[in-house]
């Protein structure tokens, strides 16, 4: 059972600014066959939005582990997460990152968790992950943990 579930979906203006990849393919291939250029257009664009929606990761938190993404982690591995937003968590992302933390981020979504791993043998000494709900996400992992 999960305590929390997030799928980190693209947002509508990714969506609607990839729509900018019709008019381009049609610019190359109309002047070769305007079908084939249209249907190439239309193509490429559902494709790419079916690649957006079938790659959102998925963050959950369960009594045992968190999962993030292809990447788990027991709860008794977990330090105490906190939760960044605005500039704070562009600093995290950016200047105060560590170059061997592990990342689940995406750029469409700006608040981050860090999360310290606690494992001696791990070279990543800590999770950064996006999320649109980092306080919900931090309280559930502070729960979790507790009873875990």
């Amino acid at each position: 059972m999960d305590l929390y579930r997030e799928r980190l979906w693209a947002t509508p203006w990714l969506f609607i600014s990839t729509l900018l990849v019709i008019p381009a393919v049609m610019l190359v291939f109309a002047p070769i066959n305007f079908a084939i250029g249209v249907v190439l257009a239309i193509g490429i664009y559902v494709a790419w939005a079916i690649f957006l929606v079938t790659t959102a990761p998925v963050i959950r938190v369960t009594k045992d582990e968190l999962v993030a993404g292809n990447a788990r982690i027991p709860l008794s591995l977990v330090g105490q997460p906190s939760a960044y937003d605005g500039d704070a968590a562009t600093q995290e992302r950016g200047r105060l990152l560590d170059a061997r933390a592990w990342l689940l981020i995406r750029g469409w979504i700006k608040p981050v968790v860090k999360v310290p791993v606690l494992d001696q043998d791990d070279p990543a000494p800590y999770w950064l992950l996006s999320t649109r709900n980092p306080d919900q996400l931090v309280r559930v992992l502070g729960e979790a943990r507790l009873v875990s």
